[in-house]
This record gives C-alpha cells, sequence and structure tokens, in this order.
C-alpha cells in the first residue's frame, strides 16, 4: 500500500472495513400504468354505435343509423358518471371519450345527413355536413382545454351529442313519416347549420352536471322518470325529436332572459389567449 494513502486513511480513522464496497442495485423501473376497463367499455361501446351508424347509412338503413346514433349519446352520458362513481377518471379515458365523441357526434350525424338528403344539393350539401364536422371537433377541443373554467352547470354552447341528436332525430323522425331525404335536403341542410354553429357559440345550454345519483329524491321523482319512459315509448322518433328541439333552442331562452336581466350572458371570456392548462387533465 502506498505509505501516503495508509498515512491518510489513519489520520482520518477511517479503516477498509469501514468502506461499503458493495454495489449499488440497479434503479427499479416505474410501475407501468394501467388503463381502467370498466368507464373505458362504455367509451368503446359509444364509439362502435357511431361506427355502426356509418355503416348503416352506406347501406341505406338510415333510420337504423339514427338510432345507433342514440344508443351512443346513452353510452357516452354513463362513461363518466361511471369513472366518477368509481374514482377510475384518469387522462387516458378523457381523451378516449373525445377522439369517440368526435366519431359517433361529429363524423357520423354529418355523413348520415349527407347520405341521406344532402348529396343532391351539391356543394352546398357537402358544406352544411363539413361545417357541422368542423364545429363538432372545434366544440370538444374547446371543451377539453376550458374545462377548469366554465360554470359546471352549463355547457359553452350546445354540447356534440345533443345537436346530433337533433339531427339525426329530424332525420328519424322524417323516415317515420314516410319522407324521403330530397324532399326534405334543405330542413337537413338548416339543421346541420344551426347544430353546428350553436355547438361553437358562448350560448349556455344546463348540462343536468348537478344532478346526483348518489343522492335519494323524492319518490313520486321515481315515479315521474317512469311516466317519461313510457311517453317515450308511444313514438320514439316523435317524442325524442320534440325532446332535443326543446332543449337545443333552451340556451337562446337562457341567454335573452340573462341579458333582459342584465346579468353576464357568456360563461367564459372570449379571449383568445390560451388558458392556464394545469389541471385540466
Amino acid at each position: 500500500m502506498n505509505p501516503k494513502s495508509a498515512q491518510t486513511s489513519s489520520d482520518s480513522g477511517l479503516t477498509t472495513s469501514d468502506i461499503d464496497l458493495t454495489p449499488e442495485p440497479p434503479p427499479r423501473k416505474p410501475p407501468m400504468k394501467g388503463i381502467y376497463v370498466l368507464p373505458n367499455l362504455f367509451t368503446l361501446a359509444a364509439l362502435f354505435g357511431g361506427f355502426y351508424s356509418i355503416v348503416m347509412a352506406m347501406n341505406g338503413i338510415f333510420d337504423q343509423a339514427a338510432i345507433g346514433v342514440f344508443c351512443a349519446m346513452v353510452l357516452d352520458s354513463l362513461d363518466g358518471r361511471v369513472a366518477r362513481m368509481t374514482n377510475t377518471q384518469s387522462a387516458f379515458g378523457e381523451q378516449m371519450d373525445s377522439l369517440a365523441d368526435m366519431v359517433s357526434f361529429g363524423a357520423a350525424p354529418a355523413l348520415i345527413s349527407y347520405e341521406w338528403a344532402l348529396k343532391g344539393l351539391g356543394r352546398w350539401g357537402w358544406i352544411a355536413a363539413f361545417v357541422y364536422c368542423a364545429c363538432a371537433a372545434l366544440r370538444l377541443a374547446r371543451f377539453n382545454v376550458n374545462t377548469a373554467i366554465v360554470d359546471k352547470r352549463y355547457f359553452q354552447g350546445l354540447p356534440s351529442p345533443a345537436a346530433a341528436a337533433l339531427v339525426m332525430g329530424f332525420i328519424w323522425w322524417a323516415i317515420e313519416m314516410s319522407y324521403v331525404g330530397p324532399s326534405l335536403s334543405w330542413w337537413v341542410f338548416a339543421f346541420c347549420l344551426y347544430a353546428g354553429l350553436t355547438m361553437v357559440t358562448n350560448v349556455p345550454f344546463y348540462s343536468f352536471k348537478d344532478f346526483q345519483m348518489k343522492k335519494s329524491v323524492p319518490f313520486t321523482a321515481i315515479v315521474l322518470i317512469a311516466l317519461i319512459i313510457a311517453i317515450i315509448n308511444i313514438n320514439p322518433p316523435t317524442v325524442l325529436f320534440a325532446l332535443f328541439v326543446i332543449y337545443g333552442t333552451s340556451g337562446y331562452g337562457v341567454y335573452i332572459w340573462r341579458k333582459y336581466k342584465g346579468e353576464q350572458t357568456s360563461l367564459i371570456s372570449t379571449s383568445t389567449e390560451e388558458p392556464d392548462e394545469e389541471g385540466l387533465h
């Protein structure tokens, strides 16, 4: 041994036995993040509803195409509630839900409307279908970044499932009344533009998010729900279409009432600056 190093070790009071020569264990790999199955099953089912609708429209079965969109709407309303009730929310689930919504409530209604009625209008037909589809994409993107800064009781603009139900409800009702698509092409044109543009407005639409499934309700509420289900079953196309016409115009009623009362009519600033996205996902 080098005398100098021995001298240094003896001066510091350390011996060879005091030095830990065992190698450090390799760093552990972070655990892989899994995906919650239950809420994503509902999301995938909603996505299938939109895909099924497109396939039915390609085969000329437009009433089944409209029903597929309504089924997707019901499933889409359940996945978020299931995730909250089971504490299985995730960023993956949020992104998956948005992509499924774009197919089921953006692309599917636009393509079905075009195939059923708008094709005969030439360029005006595909312009109306594209405006609806583009507005659905813009509405979903805005919803994702504004989640933390919008009043939870209201949607900012017509939600995409309701917009799809408005357009598909009209087509389903018209088929039930034995109308053919080309005879109502301009009506479908108007519904597509109205639903699409209303999605990207700041008009407030009630969200029903303050309705808690875990809270107890009076017995009469259950009776009322049963009565609503019975009324819908009398003539589903007509009743559902009427309900979504009422909801699709209710936001403008709220807007006019707030304007009359001197209250703030917009739920959020219309500034083009990006909001702080921390905690939004």
